[in-house]
């Protein structure tokens, strides 16, 4: 029964890593969805490593031990295989060390299994000589100590390319000895301090010893094992409160006076301070939670190099966005099977020595699992140990081998009966803890992957997106004639995005890596992506098979970029902003903003654009704000006729027209919230030529369009809805009488120049438009310069509606 159980498992194992690596293999071509691809194909030898080593442990236990627990090896070897598999995928130079070192490790084990009987007594005897002799070699990394990648803490010994971590087996050869030690004393209490005071003493050097290290992780491991086993064998619940407190003072402490704590508790408690410094990689980790959601990017699809050491520290991470919350909840249930079944084979061992290994085993396993996993989900601070089993490390991987093989030993029943037990509530409040710990951790992992995905994917320091936007084109904008501005060239890996007319940059922005997205680029994203105008089942179909969205789709702006030219070219080295508008139906034809920038050029100019104090990324026809002096008064002639308007009246009538509140439009807009009476009231040129626009349509302010229609593959050209209304202000015949109070001789339009003066800087205002007897197109037009330039306004306003009205 045993063995079958334990072959049958093993069996499903391998058909989920030969799953896995065959996805992995076809990743390349998913990816670039194309089968014209260099596929992967060397993580097979990894595979097929651990098939034939496996197939040696397997029928190892079966000759030594017929009666072991048949879920402990499948559960590992699954969690190992996986991890050989993430980590080839990551880096496949480290995929093949890691291989070397499972091959070690199923070596040591098998041969391990012929001395089964002698080990366990053995470890008993010696664990004073054991335990001293892993805190020499572990003190030996002071003066020898070396670390593989050339920076960071020297908690190795090695060289030449192979390195070994004591303080790994360090933390099973303290389990060891504080097993030992209490199965020898029956009758410890907390207060019986010479008894105590051998494992203070010891237990405390060691932590000396890794505080000295600066290896924190390990420390606090360290303390929670020492905690457990006296928990476990006096029953005493105050010892893990104690253990507890302590550890909150301690990092309180460190908090304060030790730099690497400070930094560390300061990325946990704040890592939105500073997502691309101290708090870079956690902040990377949780993206990459976030971007696999529910089922993952897929294997081999997804970006989780760009979290630092992610074939170690990380590796939880790399396997969340790849495999999603379903892999990550899979993976938890695996460790949980483990530490589970070690706890079965401690309550059912032969003797109190092989009970409190195998429970101080289940302790440590459990611990540095949910210490690193919840550091990858901020749930903890960051420690920088290693996940059992998964994460790279020869070391780490070693010794939790040794580990398997000991609760293996200890779950073999032997026709042995089990050791009296006086007390199970220490083992039931062990298991429910860590069962606590590993459902906060999945809890939070659901937080990350469902409820904050999409704010999360939403940041601008979210290389993903960037990614993605490389194999899958991004939809086309074009112009009301269907001229193209912004498009997508170049091949799947290799998708570049390019700005034909780069003038109008402060309106359709840019969409770019390191600078993220602006203007219409950004507004406009979830159409130019393919998440929004595609079938849902589309999307959904896409992101299950390839992680990314579909092809994006084309946007129709009602920009006419015959006119835009003009207007660009008249405005030339002038700051100011110019809005050309259909009076009628609030489409947008016109939107100049100057100084303007290249936004093909924003890799080598961003900074500098960022810093220029004549802010050519603010699109000053809709965030500019100027203050609106008399550049209204055809309006409020409109309204009052020659009788002035109190400032109340003023007031009231301004908010009618819209000038009070952000213009209803796909775009970043801006309004004057800060305004305290109607004479200091700053407006945007896009709010004045919208009130402008009841002067040459019947009284009615339009609602403004720039976006008009989304080209969809099964409707073809959609017009896209507006987000507002229209409004009548005045009575039609009102507002004609008020527009022909304004007519420019031999014109066939109105027209006024205003201007409003703040701190010795001038503002001039024209506003503009046809007359309401034009049988054509009705058109408002403001230009607004930051400069006294009458002449000059009303030279712009009388080449744009020449222009306009004569095409």
């Amino acid at each position: 029964m045993y063995d079958r159980t334990q072959s049958l498992l093993l069996r499903w194992a391998a058909f989920f890593l030969f799953i896995q690596s065959t996805i992995l293999t076809l990743s390349p071509a998913v990816r670039e969805r194309t089968w014209d691809v260099d596929y992967r194909l060397s993580h097979w030898l990894g595979f097929l490593a651990w098939v034939g080593l496996n197939i040696l442990a397997h029928r190892a236990t079966i000759k030594h031990l017929p009666e072991r627990d048949p879920y402990l090896l499948p559960a590992a070897s699954l969690l190992s295989g996986w991890g050989i598999l993430t980590i080839w995928r990551l880096d496949e130079e480290f995929g093949i060390r890691q291989s070397i070192w499972f091959g070690v490790s199923i070596i040591f084990f098998i041969l391990a299994l012929y001395s089964r009987q002698k080990i366990i007594p053995l470890l008993k005897r010696y664990k004073y000589i054991l335990l001293s002799g892993g805190l020499l070699i572990t003190a030996l990394t002071i003066v020898l100590g070396t670390n593989p990648l050339g920076i960071g803490p020297r908690l190795w010994l090695g060289c030449c390319g192979i390195y070994f971590q004591p303080s790994e087996p360090l933390k099973l050869l303290l389990v060891i000895y504080l097993s030992a030690y209490f199965a020898d004393r029956i009758n410890i209490r907390l207060t019986s301090l010479p008894l105590l005071v051998p494992t203070l003493i010891v237990t405390g050097l060691a932590l000396l010893l890794l505080l000295v290290q600066r290896d924190l992780g390990t420390a606090s491991i360290f303390v929670w094992i020492f905690t457990i086993s006296i928990f476990i064998h006096t029953g005493k619940r105050r010892v893990l409160l104690i253990a507890g407190l302590f550890l909150l003072a301690v990092l309180t402490i460190g908090y304060f006076s030790i730099d690497i704590i400070h930094v560390r508790v300061e990325g946990w408690l704040n890592p939105w301070s500073d997502p691309s410094g101290q708090s870079y990689q956690i902040v990377q980790s949780l993206l990459a939670v976030a971007n696999g959601g529910i089922v993952g990017r897929g294997i081999g699809i997804g970006s989780p190099l760009l979290v630092p050491v992610a074939i170690s520290d990380f590796i939880f991470s790399a396997m969340a966005e790849e495999t999603g919350l379903v892999g990550t909840i899979g993976l938890l249930a695996l460790v949980w099977l483990i530490l589970a079944r070690g706890l079965v084979a401690s309550l059912n061992a032969m003797d109190k020595f092989r009970r409190y290994l195998a429970a101080g085993i289940v302790a440590y396993l459990g611990i540095q699992s949910l210490l690193i996993i919840g550091g990858n989900l901020r749930l903890l601070p960051l420690t920088g140990v290693t996940l059992p089993f998964v994460s790279y490390g020869g070391s780490s991987l070693l010794t939790s081998y040794i580990a398997l093989f000991l609760l293996i030993v200890i779950s073999s029943l032997e026709d042995n009966e089990p050791a009296s037990l006086q007390d199970p509530k220490p083992y039931t409040l062990l298991a429910g803890i860590i069962a606590l710990g590993f459902v906060a951790v999945a809890l939070t992992s659901a937080w990350w992957a469902i409820v904050r995905a999409p704010d999360l994917l939403e940041r601008t320091d979210n290389p993903r997106r960037s990614i993605a936007d490389r194999y899958v084109p991004r939809g086309e904008m074009l112009d009301r004639n269907n001229q193209p501005i912004n498009i997508t060239q170049g091949k799947s890996g290799t998708y570049q995005r390019i700005y034909l007319y780069p003038d109008l940059a402060p309106v359709i922005g840019y969409t770019h890596p390191v600078y993220g997205q602006a203007g219409l680029e950004a507004t406009l994203d979830d159409y130019l992506r393919g998440l929004q105008g595609n079938p849902s089942s589309l999307v959904w179909w896409d992101h299950l098979l390839y992680g990314t969205p579909p092809p994006g789709l084309d946007v129709r702006l009602s920009i006419s970029l015959a006119l835009q030219s003009k207007a660009d070219q008249l405005l030339g080295g002038h700051a100011g902003g110019i809005v050309l508008l259909n009076a009628e139906t609030g489409e947008i034809l016109i939107m100049a903003s100057h100084p303007t920038y290249d936004p093909n050029k924003l890799s080598e100019e961003g900074e500098a654009l960022a810093q220029n104090p004549s802010a050519p990324l603010v699109n000053r026809a809709t965030q500019g704000l100027y203050p609106i002096g008399t550049s209204t008064l055809p309006l409020i002639r409109a309204k009052f006729g020659i009788t002035q308007p109190t400032e109340p009246q003023l007031s009231a009538y301004y908010q009618q027209l819209g000038l009070d509140r952000t213009p209803a439009i796909n775009l970043p807009a801006g309004f004057d919230a800060l305004n305290t009476s109607a004479a200091d009231l700053k407006v945007s040129p896009l709010q004045v030529s919208l009130a402008a626009a009841l002067l040459s349509h019947k009284g009615i302010i339009p609602t403004p369009r720039i976006a008009t229609a989304v080209n969809t593959p099964e409707q073809g050209w959609v017009i896209l809805s507006t987000q507002d209304t229209p409004v009548e202000v005045i009575e039609p015949e009102t507002a004609n009488n008020a527009s022909a109070t304004f007519i420019v001789e031999g014109k066939s339009y109105w027209s006024h120049v205003g201007q409003a003066s703040v701190d010795n800087e001038i503002t001039t205002w024209l506003l503009a438009g046809t007359l309401p007897e034009w049988k054509g197109t009705p058109l408002v037009l403001v230009v607004t310069l930051e400069e006294n330039n009458i002449f000059l306004a009303n030279y712009i306003g009388d080449k744009i509606l020449d222009a306009a009205l004569n095409q």
